[in-house]
């Protein structure tokens, strides 16, 4: 908003030619994600407990947990009002592709939020069947992967990791790319939010590596040199993964151990289908599986863990998230989370790597 009312106002007030600059819109951004969190966060908070919208803990998960009963939930909500006004305030809304991004996240997020309060209502851990679920996913995800296709620009060649030029023209099958992509990275980050500040922590990491990939696209001077993709939407996505990232940092004060809050299915959901989003903006689908390395393994190892059940009537792992596995053998929840910080940051690093390697 900023950017569209006061920038054609720059002939007068010179100071206004700041906002033309991308790095500041983000970082301001950042920072405005980041102070509605936290200023809203005791009053959010206060609020659950008051309607008494506490976490249902799985009786059949580490013992440790049934202490966080009661713990409020759908804290998510603090992320995503705290990034819908950052990205009202500094995206270009005359974009579309800022647009596509608000309603993935208020998509997902609400269908989140409506999983969490059926579990709040019903008093345990069930919520939507697995089935309504993911319906909701694929409608959403139909409607911004649609939204996108159509968009002139928008591209549907399939670029792998290390290799220069893409690999593939995924064409019309794009659209069908990009909703299992939303859809399976919103249930991976859903899976992975088990421990106090474990999937915010993570998702920090993942979103500052989105928003230095999609600084560098949306650069002609610096595509070219790194020989990646162009991408003229590069500086909107860039902002909002820097809105994603202020948010996350202003819920982690609530969200370290002992959890204030939780983010629950309405945050969790609400990310990981952004990341999805734009992961097929910038043309780095399959490098998102390096960069959110720990999500991938918290997601196989829930598949093994099935496969091996059903075949075999055992558990391959203790428990199944991977992180309950460790809790169960032995590691303190804090040791679980800051190690599994650390493997993202490796992720994160890696996948940065994969920009000038090829």
């Amino acid at each position: 908003m900023f950017y569209n009312l006061l920038y054609p106002l720059v002939g007068h007030f010179s100071l206004l030619n700041i906002l033309k600059y991308i790095t500041v819109r983000a970082a301001y951004a950042a920072v405005t994600a980041l102070l509605v969190t936290f200023v809203l966060g005791p009053w959010v908070i206060s609020k659950l407990r008051e309607l008494k919208a506490g976490q249902a803990i799985r009786q059949d998960g580490p013992q440790s947990h049934l202490a966080k009963s009661g713990t409020p939930t759908m804290g998510g909500l603090l992320m995503i009002i705290g990034m819908v006004v950052a990205g009202l305030l500094w995206m270009d809304l005359t974009s579309p592709v800022t647009w596509i991004l608000l309603l993935s996240l208020v998509g997902f997020g609400g269908l989140g939020f409506a999983d969490d309060l059926l579990k709040v209502l019903g008093k345990n851990s069930m919520g939507l069947n697995g089935v309504t679920k993911l319906v909701g996913q694929f409608l959403i995800a139909l409607v911004c992967m649609l939204w996108l296709y159509f968009l002139p620009g928008f591209q549907t060649g399939l670029y792998v990791p290390f290799f220069k030029n893409a690999v593939l023209d995924l064409g019309p099958v794009a659209v069908a790319f990009g909703i299992f992509l939303m859809m399976a990275w919103s249930n991976a980050v859903n899976l992975t939010d088990g421990l106090d500040g474990l999937a915010t922590g993570l998702v920090i990491f993942v979103g500052l590596a989105l928003a230095v990939i999609a600084y560098v696209s949306g650069r002609v001077d610096y595509a070219t040199y790194l020989q990646i993709p162009y991408n003229p939407w590069g500086g909107e996505i860039a902002i909002f993964c820097l809105a994603l990232v202020g948010a996350a940092v202003g819920f982690l004060w609530f969200n370290g151990h002992p959890a204030e809050v939780f983010m629950g299915d309405t945050g969790s959901l609400a990310l990981g289908g952004v990341f999805g989003l734009v992961s097929v903006l910038l043309k780095k689908e399959l490098l998102l599986g390096i960069l959110g390395g720990v999500f991938v393994m918290e997601t196989v190892s829930v598949m093994i863990q099935v496969f091996w059940f059903k075949r075999t009537k055992r558990r391959f792992f203790r428990m199944a998230p991977l992180h309950h596995h460790f809790e169960l053998s032995g590691w303190a929840e804090s040791k679980v989370v800051t190690r599994f910080w650390i493997l993202g940051g490796m992720f994160a690093i890696l996948g940065l790597s994969t920009l000038k390697l090829q």
